[in-house]
């Protein structure tokens, strides 16, 4: 980047490393699937941290555990509406779905029972289980949002029941290795930092354990790099390999529930926080544990991400940080529009593309990349969608209103594309025309003054 925009980065992480007093802190700026900045501040036993330094990614290790699902969804395994029970049987919470699972709308109780998970060694699957035998349920299933580690513990054991492994077998093999994140394991290996407590009211350090969390893992056990979670954050933006598909990561990326409903700034998808900052919506995930703190997050409109490491329980303003690193390179150095060119489409849906009405209400209809249609109203202002073919003149929706329905092709005898037929809407070359089959009929005197 450029050197006046790498300075304002680098003033920003400095800023929050001095006023948060944190022994070490890294962060980067992610672009095209590539860093773009990254840099350091203060040190790890007596030298700088570097971008292959390790930190603890505590929470951030869920967004990972949520692919894995995602994938045992996506080859038919699951499906998200499932009861636990159909997975994981005999629990005291088998109603709650994976979804809801997955969104932290289970109702399940937010820490395990017993001593605080994240500072003592775990269990396997049965003690945490028989720990949960009674008053695991704090609210409704799907009622609210009620952030869960211990869901997550839970969906660890799905993806180990499914795969006939443990999960961390099974993100290592699934996740990991195809993404090159060589460098995220469940403990430190190699360069990495230790995490300290600052006290409050004096510069001094107490080392904070870090001790395997057993089934509460998947909550929060990994640990990882700058570079490392600079893939990720180029996978949370769209960047998915053959490891999801780009639209399964962008149901991910939906807000499935909202924490602060009144204002709706914060929210959470499918293993994602969500965030709406100045007009921007950021998908990715914080974590913290004993001794560390890691954030990050990427704006899916632009494709800029940004992430930061912390080696302290408390301090810095994490979330706010990546916030302002995305919103100085975004600023500074916005991202040019990819070139226009020509493009090879399905001739052959021509024919279906130009404009339709509903009712008196002008679309247009076109071809975009990937063999996809797109229908937004002329005006911009309505319900638009996006639609993959499904079969012979059949279009499902992938996003916006008509997520999910069937858009079907009404033709004439002779092939013409008379009508669209859209969940129950029929969409017509002419205003409401006569001669496709529009709900309740058209007045035969068709249209008039009065």
């Amino acid at each position: 980047m450029l050197p006046s925009t790498e300075f304002a980065l680098l003033r920003r992480l400095s800023l929050e490393q001095a006023n948060g007093r944190a022994p070490s802190m890294v962060a980067a700026v992610v672009r095209d699937g590539e860093v773009a900045w990254w840099g350091a501040r203060g040190t790890v036993e007596g030298a700088a941290p570097d971008d292959d330094t390790q930190y603890r990614l505590g929470s951030i290790t869920k967004s990972l555990v949520a692919a894995l699902v995602m994938r045992l969804r996506d080859e038919g395994r699951l499906d998200l509406n499932d009861p636990l029970d159909k997975h994981v049987p005999g629990t005291s919470f088998g109603a709650s779905t994976v979804g809801q699972l997955l969104s932290h709308t289970g109702g399940l109780t937010a820490e395990s029972p017993g001593s605080w998970w994240e500072r003592t060694e775990g269990g396997d699957w049965a003690s945490l289980q028989a720990s949960l035998a009674r008053d695991a349920l704090k609210n409704r299933p799907g009622s609210r949002f009620h952030y869960s580690n211990v869901g997550y513990g839970v969906l660890g054991e799905l993806v180990a029941r499914h795969r006939g492994t443990d999960w961390l077998t099974a993100l290592n093999r699934e996740v990991l290795e195809p993404l090159g994140m060589s460098r995220t394991t469940p403990h430190p290996r190699g360069k990495h930092a230790r995490g300290w407590a600052v006290h409050p009211f004096a510069d001094l350090l107490l080392p904070e354990p870090s001790p395997d969390a057993g089934a509460m893992a998947p909550a929060g056990q990994l640990w990882s790099t700058v570079r490392d979670l600079a893939r990720w954050t180029s996978f949370v933006g769209g960047d998915t390999a053959d490891v999801l598909s780009p639209d399964t990561i962008a149901e991910m990326r939906a807000v499935a529930t909202v924490d602060d409903a009144d204002t709706w700034t914060s929210g959470y998808g499918l293993g994602l926080q969500v965030l709406r900052y100045q007009g921007k919506r950021l998908a990715g995930h914080t974590g913290s544990m004993p001794g560390f703190l890691a954030c990050s997050l990427v704006d899916e409109s632009t494709g800029t991400g940004a992430l930061t490491f912390a080696n302290t329980t408390s301090g810095p303003a994490i979330l706010g940080l990546v916030v302002d690193l995305i919103a100085i390179a975004d600023e500074q150095e916005p991202n040019l529009p990819a070139e226009w060119q020509p493009a090879e489409v399905d001739r052959g849906l021509l024919p279906l593309t130009g404009l339709w009405h509903w009712g008196p209400t002008p679309y247009h209809l076109r071809l975009i990349p990937g063999g996809l249609l797109s229908l937004a109203p002329v005006s911009g202002m309505g319900r638009a969608s996006r639609f993959r073919p499904v079969a012979e003149d059949e279009w499902l929706g992938l996003d916006g209103y008509y997520a999910g329905e069937t858009l079907r092709v009404g033709r004439d005898a002779d092939g013409t594309p008379r009508h669209l037929d859209l969940a129950t809407f029929i969409f017509t070359r002419t205003p409401y025309d006569p001669a496709a089959p529009v709900p309740g009929g058209v007045d035969p005197e068709g249209w008039r003054t009065a």
